[in-house]
Order: structure tokens, then sequence, then C-alpha cells
């Protein structure tokens, strides 16, 4: 074990206590595969899911392990028409799972989330029954502050070059803070607390995923 990861380690069982008190259920893995395994341990055969568009869950293998097993899958990329994925979007909503990642965290266990069309924000706040969030520790922020300034920074241009949109940070590798049409930074959301309790399930994991 290196000291990154002891280090990572120790402060897992600070933020199990951080995210449990603020009603959503926690988990740390050392590796990808065994956050694949946790993950898909929490999920019944039969049980609809669906998913955000996530680099964390296909880098980790958890996107094809459920397109693979006995579940309903509810992909939104299967849509062929605006009509057809407002119709799956409604499916999704009411999905029993659903997978994501979130951009960056707090030590305090606060999920922070910035979307473009909101979808995946969306259904963390409200809908689907069950949201389970993978996650790597080197998106740990110290507040919600430098959480979304490390969005801004670190992760925006990265994803915005993945989706092929046409921003300023996608041309340069820096936030310009833009009113794009194809801007993907449109609605910031902050999760302090679950409502409903073990409804969302945070699993950490010291194996670098995602931006």
């Amino acid at each position: 074990m290196t000291y990154i990861s002891e280090s990572h380690a120790k402060a897992a069982k600070a933020l199990a206590k951080n995210f449990e008190k603020r009603g959503m259920n926690f988990c740390y893995c050392e590796s990808a595969d065994k956050a694949r395994e946790y993950i898909l341990s929490l999920i019944p055969e039969g049980s609809s899911v669906s998913w955000g568009g996530s680099e964390s869950m296909e880098e980790a293998g958890v996107i094809r392990a459920v397109k693979e097993g006995n579940y309903e899958v509810i992909d939104r990329k299967s849509a062929k028409t605006p009509e057809e994925a407002r119709r799956l979007y409604g499916k999704i909503v009411c999905s029993d799972y659903y997978l994501m990642s979130t951009n960056a965290f707090t030590k305090g266990g606060e999920l922070v989330n910035i979307d473009g069309a909101a979808n995946r924000v969306a259904c963390l706040a409200h809908g689907p029954a069950k949201v389970i969030v993978l996650a790597s520790m080197d998106k740990m922020c110290s507040t919600v502050e430098e959480a979304v300034n490390r969005i801004r920074t670190m992760a925006a241009p990265p994803n915005a070059l993945r989706v092929n949109a046409n921003t300023p940070c996608a041309a340069t590798g820096l936030c310009a803070d833009c009113l794009s049409p194809d801007c993907i930074c449109c609605e910031i959301l902050i999760t302090r607390m679950s409502r409903i309790p073990g409804r969302i399930t945070i699993v950490l994991t010291d194996e670098k995923l995602g931006f």
C-alpha cells in the first residue's frame, strides 16, 4: 500500500461518518474491480437500471456488466428521435436503480455536480428509487467552493471534448465562464443531505476514475 492509498483509507473512515449523517450509505473500495463487484451486489436481478453519462462507471466496467446481466436496462442513448428520448426519460426517472458519478465531493459529505442538460442532476435529486454514485478519492475537496472550482477547471474541459461540445473550454482547455449554446455548465447541484435515508449510496475507490 502506498502512502497515498493509506491516507485515502484513513480518510474514508471519516468520510463514512460524514456521508451517513447526511442520510447516505457509504462504502470504500481499494480498486475499481472491488467497487464494481460491490455495486452489482446492491442491484437485485430483474431490477430496472439506468445511468447518467459517467466515465467512472464505464471505466470500472459497471455499465458493461449491467448490460450483460439479468436486468431491465434503460439506455438513454438507444432513443432514435426526440419523442422517443422523452418517453425513455420518463422510464429512467422511475427506474429502480440509477448509476452515476459525482464531479466532486467535500470532506464534509456533500456532493457537488454540474450538468448541461441536467438529466443526471435531476435523477440524483429526485426520481429513481435508488441512486449509486461511484467516484475516486481524487475528487475530494475541502469546501463546496473548491469543488465547483475543481469541476469548472479540471472536469468540464475534458468532458466538453468527450461530448463534442462547441465551447471555449473544448477549444482552449480553460473555463471561460461561457454562455455558449453548447455550455455543459448550466446547472449546479449541491446535495447536502438525502431526505430519504439510504436512497443514495456513495462508493469511493482509491483507483483513479473519470475526470
